[in-house]
This record gives structure tokens, sequence and C-alpha cells, in this order.
């Protein structure tokens, strides 16, 4: 008589997953907020919109995920902080149209769960929405055999957010003598994984423990220092600042992203050298041998957020910056856009 086939002869453990959910249901309300209705495990999240603060609210929604950034958390094996690059590409993204993010959902997918893994994963992703203020809705976590290889995952994060329409940022307001404002990055944050793992892995042969002497810690240890969350320290500025335009500075570097929020007669002037360029930028440029310009146009440079805010209120959005544990420096000015120019150029901070 032959054996009957299961499902998890199949390659899916419906109990293994039902023990991941019953694993990270504390997790995830410790994330919840007032406006949140029911437990995790429904069909679908809820989230009661308390409108009578509005007069006009503005839903504001992201999807994102975190690229190659993942290869590397499979290379070291550790899983904790990959989560909070998650939440962070969305929630960043978020922010820079004026919104507060409200809730998130996230999306694992792997050939076969990993209970401690998916764990692992599940607690970075609450530690992102805690920095966030946002709550963690609900989510699917996918078991697909045969699709991806033993040990490989893959990650997406969806953020929704709410703004007044009358607060909305868009850029719209952006002029000529508007200062950019720059607040730091912790790293790559999570773009441009695919050049460097290229130029220190394939090409330089680095192992992912090895410490190169312009670094302080490991490659691995470098790599996966998670994104910085911008959230909670701009939502702040916006209580007293005109905040005219913000730049998530992402995929495409400078270069790419900085036109999307201005003006078409307008270009962005940023001041080489006017911020500490992290180590492992120049790593990377040295062993690569990659441009300049090149470079500006993958990573963020060190540069994670930019501000774009009236000349006159600089300084003091500097300092309550700082105040608010931000590493910030004037890194530019916008000016007239004419003939050939390119939206953004770059000149000498000296």
């Amino acid at each position: 008589m032959q054996k009957k086939s299961t499902y998890k002869d199949a390659g899916v453990d419906i109990d293994n997953a039902n023990l991941f959910i019953e694993r990270i249901k504390p997790l995830i309300r410790s994330t919840n907020r007032k406006e949140v209705r029911g437990d995790i495990g429904g069909y679908a999240g809820l989230f009661n919109l308390d409108i009578s603060k509005y007069k006009s609210p503005v839903l504001v929604s992201s999807t994102d995920g975190v690229g190659t950034k993942l290869k590397i958390a499979n290379m070291t094996n550790r899983h904790d902080t990959i989560g909070i690059d998650l939440v962070a590409m969305s929630v960043n993204d978020i922010i820079v149209k004026g919104a507060e993010p409200l809730f998130f959902l996230d999306y694992l997918a792997s050939g076969k769960l990993s209970l401690d893994v998916s764990v692992k994963i599940l607690e970075g992703i609450t530690k992102g929405c805690a920095e966030a203020g946002c709550a963690l809705l609900g989510g699917e976590t996918a078991e697909m055999p045969g699709f991806y290889a033993d040990g490989e995952y893959d990650l997406a994060g969806f953020c929704v957010g709410v703004v007044e329409a009358g607060k909305l940022i868009e850029g719209s307001e952006i002029s000529m003598g508007d200062a950019l404002i720059g607040l730091a990055s912790s790293g790559l944050h999570s773009n441009g994984y695919s050049l460097a793992r290229n130029i220190l892995f394939n090409k330089c042969k680095f192992d992912i423990d090895f410490q190169p002497d312009e670094l302080s810690e490991s490659l691995g240890t470098e790599l996966l220092k998670p994104t910085r969350i911008y959230v909670k320290s701009l939502l702040n500025l916006f209580k007293q600042f005109n905040v005219k335009g913000l730049v998530h500075i992402t995929g495409g570097g400078f270069v790419e992203n900085i036109p999307r929020v201005l003006p078409h007669p307008c270009k962005a002037v940023i001041k080489k050298d006017s911020w500490p360029i992290l180590p492992i930028f120049e790593l990377i440029q040295k062993y690569g041998q990659v441009e300049k310009n090149e470079m500006y146009r993958v990573f963020n440079m060190g540069i994670g957020m930019i501000a774009i805010v009236p000349e006159k209120e600089k300084e003091e959005i500097l300092e309550r910056l700082a105040g608010l544990g931000e590493q910030a420096y004037i890194i530019g000015y916008v000016d007239k856009k004419s003939g050939k120019d390119l939206r953004v150029t770059f000149e000498s901070a000296g």
C-alpha cells in the first residue's frame, strides 16, 4: 500500500507555521497603537483611523524590501536587524510626505520556515515599528519549497500613514536659496549592496568576518548596520519649522533622488566634504576603483535623509536636530537651473 501524501512531505509544515504565529504574537502586540482593533491571526488587520484629528486626511502608502542586504544576513547568520531595515525603507518614504506612519505589514517567504530565524526577523520588524511609532498590524509567512534555496528567504514591507492635506510635503514651495540639511546615515542602509558585494567579496575575495584597516569592526558587522529611522525626529521638526521638502537617499543616491522633490526651475548644489564620509564608502571606492560620480549615484555617502528648509531657519533647525540626537550638516543649497545644467551639481565646500 502506498504511503499517503501530506503537505509536510511536500515541504510545508503547517504545525511549525502555527507555532511561529504563537511565538510572535507578544512581539506584535508590543507595537499596538490605541487605534488597532482585534488581534493577530485574522484574515486582515483592523485600524480605526481617528478622523477627528484631521480636517482633510490624506492616506500615504509605501512598499519596499531590503534588496541583496539579505545576502549579508545569510552570510553572517545574523537575522535580528534585517527587520529594522525593512520597516525603515517604508516609513522613511512615508515621512518625506509629512505623514505619520500608522501601521505596517510584512511578507516573509522562504523555502522552509526556520522558526528561530523567522522569530529573529520579526524581532527586528517590531523594533523598527517601535522606533517609527507605528503598529505591526499583520503579515504573511509563505513557505514555498523548491522556490527558494535552503536557508534563503525574502522580505517585503508595506506601510500606511496619514497627513493633513494642508501639511502634505510635495516640494512645490522649494525656491532658490533654500538650504539643504543632511541627516547622517549609519552606513549603506539598504542600497548599493550588489556593487558593494561584488567589490568586497568577488573582486577582493574578502571574508565576511575580515576587518580591513579602514574599519573598526568586521565587514559583516559594518554591512549589517540597520537603516536609520528618521520618523520621530522629523515629526518633531514639523511642529515648529517649515520643512519644504524631504529626500530619502535610497537607490539612486543623491543624483536620482534629489530631483524627485525639486520644482523644475531648481537644481541642488551639494557641497562635497561638508560632512564626514563614512569609512565604508571610502573603502568601497578605493578597492573598487569607483568614480566619485558613480559613488554619489549609488550610495548615500553618509547622508540618509535631506531636509530642504528656508535659509533663515537652517541654524535653528540644526540645533533642534542635534537636540533630538541627530547628526546633521548643512550640505548645500537650492539654485536656479539654467540651460543644460544637471538637476544635482557638486562643488567644493572650501
